[in-house]
C-alpha cells in the first residue's frame, strides 16, 4: 500500500519498525497526481530523525549516515553528491544552511544535498540549490531521466514549503490556485542532477524517487541554518516561525 512506501531500511540498525496509519488510503483526502505520497512522509520522518541523532552526537550529518551504512549503492550516491558539491564536513547546526537526506523508491537510490537561506524575521525559506544523485540501474533515456528528477524536485518543493489546504467545518476553503500556492519558476533553486552509472542492474523506477527526500532535506537544511527543527509540512513561514520560537524559548 502507498502508506508503507519509502519505509525501506538501509541503515545498519538492528531493530526497526515502521508503522503507517491511514484513513481510507494513504490520505483522508484525494491526492490527485501526487508522486509517492506515502514514501514522502516516511522519508521525512526517518531522515529528520537521523539528522537529530547526528546533531546530538556532534557529528557531521553526512559522516553520521556513512558511519551507519554498509549498503554500497547508498554510500555511492551520497558520496557522488558530496563530490559534486565540494562538501566540507561540519556538525550541525553549522549556520551554512546545508541539509542531507537519502532514500529508496521503486528500486532506485537517491541522495540530496540542499542549501537554503532562512529569513528569521518573516520565517521565509528560500531553497538556493539542490544537488541530487540517482542510481536507477541502466538509464535508457538520460535526458528523460533528468527531466523526471527535475520534475520531482519541483513538485517536492511545493508540498514541502507552500501547498497547504485550509478547512472550515469540513469544507475545503482552497478551491483554486489563487489561494493554493504551487511552485513558480521564480521559486525554483538551481538544480544539479547526477545519474550514477550502474549498468549491472536492469532499469529501475525514475518517475518518483527524487521526490521522496525533498521535505527531509529542506527541514534538515533549515536546522543547519538556524538550529530550529521543523516537523510539520508544509514548512510555510508560520511553521518556521513557530520552530524558531521553540528553539529560543520565546
Amino acid at each position: 500500500m502507498a502508506g508503507t512506501r519509502g519505509s525501506e531500511i538501509y541503515y545498519d540498525v538492528p531493530n526497526v519498525a515502521v508503522v503507517s496509519h491511514d484513513a481510507d488510503g494513504a490520505h483522508p483526502v484525494a491526492t490527485g497526481a501526487w508522486r509517492a505520497p506515502g514514501a514522502n512522509t516516511n522519508c521525512f520522518a526517518r531522515e529528520s530523525q537521523i539528522d537529530i541523532m547526528a546533531a546530538e552526537a556532534g557529528i557531521d550529518p553526512l559522516e553520521f549516515r556513512l558511519r551507519n551504512l554498509t549498503d554500497t549503492r547508498m554510500r555511492r550516491v551520497m558520496q557522488t553528491v558530496a563530490d559534486a558539491a565540494g562538501y566540507t564536513p561540519a556538525p550541525g547546526p553549522s549556520g551554512r544552511g546545508l541539509g542531507w537526506a537519502c532514500g529508496i523508491d521503486a528500486g532506485t537510490y537517491v541522495a540530496h544535498l540542499a542549501r537554503v537561506a532562512v529569513d528569521e524575521g518573516s520565517g521565509q525559506v528560500r531553497v538556493e540549490k539542490i544537488w541530487c544523485a540517482q542510481d536507477m540501474g541502466v538509464v535508457v533515456n538520460p535526458d528523460g531521466a533528468r527531466m523526471q528528477m527535475e520534475g520531482c524536485l519541483t513538485q517536492g518543493l511545493g508540498f514541502t514549503l507552500m501547498e497547504k489546504l485550509r478547512f472550515r467545518g469540513g469544507n475545503v476553503l482552497d478551491r483554486n490556485f489563487d489561494t493554493y500556492r504551487i511552485p513558480r519558476f521564480s521559486d525554483l533553486p538551481e538544480i544539479e542532477t547526477i545519474l550514477v552509472k550502474n549498468d549491472e542492474l536492469p532499469p529501475q523506477g525514475g518517475g518518483e524517487p527524487a521526490i521522496i527526500a525533498m521535505a527531509a532535506v529542506v527541514a534538515n537544511a533549515i536546522f543547519d541554518a538556524t538550529g530550529a527543527r521543523v516537523t510539520t509540512m508544509p514548512m510555510d513561514p508560520g511553521e518556521v516561525r513557530r520552530a524558531l520560537a521553540a528553539r529560543t524559548g520565546q
